[in-house]
């Protein structure tokens, strides 16, 4: 018993000292000391933008950690992004995927999780001269407008009768499903991805894992085949996404698997995303009264009470513009943004970047930095009338879709799809919390994962402010 103990105690300095030797001549950024095998996995805090920020408080602006024998580094405020995301944009392109990633991404045959190389190059060529060019989306701009409208009137008759429920079809449900359980494994820190030969204790997770990927893919497939089906009847070729794909697939010569990968970038990038902002740009506007009064005034103004809303009015709402962007500042939709991958040696903040490192601006650090914003818990949209500040990746302060090769391709849609439907919210409706609810009883903590889900969803209350016939939802 003595000798084991002995044993497991040499092996513990053994390794500490290793690991102490390595940091000190790598030059590696500082942080808490590894466990031998696990690394810092259990010292991470569920929400992990909110405790990697605590940990900078500790060990500086750029700091390290393991998770197994991955080294990750961390970076927190504009400077070190602008590092990172700029000046070693390249060197720090590529991607992590851990084995749920690697299969919803068809091994990195997507957009989002491939790496930088000849197929990321092809593909991000395919959506910003096919699916994202103002041309495209000019063409789906009815959808978007009616799916919108149709949002109101079915806020407007639960509003009335609260006890209907919207019904959604089976495909709709199975989509749900399938986003919300692949969400729910994605956001996972596994030990069995960091240390791979302790896989195989987590036999469950990779059942699920299996079970999740049969799901989509059977799911995927008949989304396609009804499209090609009904291309072949009409011999129309639709707009959206889909049909775009599906004709484009020869011409770029994509394999199936990246079009099931591209599919679900869209549903999983541009659904949750937009979703998110806009819960969370309700709940500070019902936390700020002032604030919903000053946007309903402006929509007053411009809009007035008599037409709704379409896309081109937005360019003139220039306060709901500047709630958008606080709302982005304080609330970002992947606070973390997605890790970056060293493909090469680099250098950030003086410290050794090496080739494999994982690599994670917190974003939700940089949007409460002290040093850059002024008050920067509090909710004030007026501060972006003092200086406009870009968020489409060209301002390191501020960068919740991203920057450099890496940035978002669908950031001109999920800013106008955002904007667009606050401003039918705000314009159709008053919003206050529920009567015995006060403002400091709403919940504005996140729950834990990739992306910022309220960790207590938002309960409203809608009062009508316009005609009844605007509340109307004509096909």
């Amino acid at each position: 018993m003595a000798l084991s103990l002995v044993l497991y105690v040499s092996i513990f300095l053994i390794f500490l000292c290793y690991k102490l030797y390595h940091r000190l001549t790598a030059k590696l950024p500082p942080g808490p000391w590894p466990w031998p095998v696990i690394g810092n996995l259990f010292d991470i805090a569920p929400v992990r933008f909110r405790c990697f920020a605590e940990w900078a408080q500790i060990y500086g602006p750029i700091f390290s950690f393991y998770l197994g024998s991955q080294l990750n580094v961390v970076v927190n405020n504009a400077e070190l992004a602008k590092e990172v995301l700029k000046d070693n944009d390249q060197n720090l392109a590529n991607r992590f995927r851990t084995k749920p990633l690697d299969n919803v991404s068809k091994n990195g045959m997507d957009l989002i999780w491939a790496d930088y190389g000849p197929h990321y190059v092809k593909v991000r060529k395919l959506c910003n001269l096919e699916l994202f060019t103002p041309k495209r989306l000019e063409a789906l701009r009815p959808i978007r407008e009616d799916e919108v409208i149709a949002m109101v009137e079915n806020i407007f008759r639960d509003s009335n009768k609260p006890c209907n429920k919207v019904k959604v079809d089976e495909q709709g449900e199975e989509l749900k499903a399938i986003v919300t359980n692949g969400i729910k494994i994605g956001g996972k820190l596994n030990l069995g991805e960091f240390v791979p030969w302790l896989r195989w204790v987590f036999k469950d997770d990779n059942n699920a894992l299996e079970a999740q990927d049969r799901r989509l893919d059977k799911f995927t497939r008949i989304i396609m085949e009804e499209h090609t089906i009904a291309r072949k009847k009409t011999g129309e070729t639709k707009q959206h996404f889909v049909d775009a794909l599906l004709t484009l697939q020869k011409e770029y010569d994509l394999s199936d698997d990246t079009v099931i990968g591209l599919l679900w970038d869209m549903i999983t990038a541009g659904m949750d995303t937009v979703a998110i902002t806009v819960e969370w740009a309700m709940a500070e506007l019902v936390k700020n009264s002032r604030v919903q009064q000053k946007v309903q005034e402006e929509l007053d103004r411009i809009i007035g009470s008599n037409r709704t809303i379409n896309e081109s009015d937005i360019s003139k709402l220039s306060y709901l513009q500047y709630v958008v962007k606080e709302s982005l500042r304080l609330h970002p939709p992947t606070p973390l943004m997605l890790p970056h991958m060293a493909g090469n040696n680099a250098k950030v903040g003086g410290y050794n970047i090496p080739k494999g490192s994982m690599v994670h601006v917190n974003v939700w650090a940089l949007g409460r930095d002290t040093n850059i914003w002024e008050d920067p818990l509090q909710f004030w949209p007026e501060r972006f009338m003092k200086e406009d500040v870009d968020m489409k990746g060209h301002d390191y302060r501020l960068l919740p879709f991203g920057s450099g090769r890496r940035v978002c391709p669908g950031t001109n849609l999920a800013i106008n799809l955002v904007t667009s439907m606050l401003a039918h919210l705000l314009h159709h409706f008053v919003w206050s919390l529920p009567i015995g609810v006060e403002v400091e009883d709403v919940d504005m903590m996140e729950s834990p994962g990739t992306v910022t889900y309220m960790q207590t969803p938002l309960h409203v209350v809608p009062t009508p402010r316009l005609p009844l016939h605007l509340y109307t939802h004509v096909q």
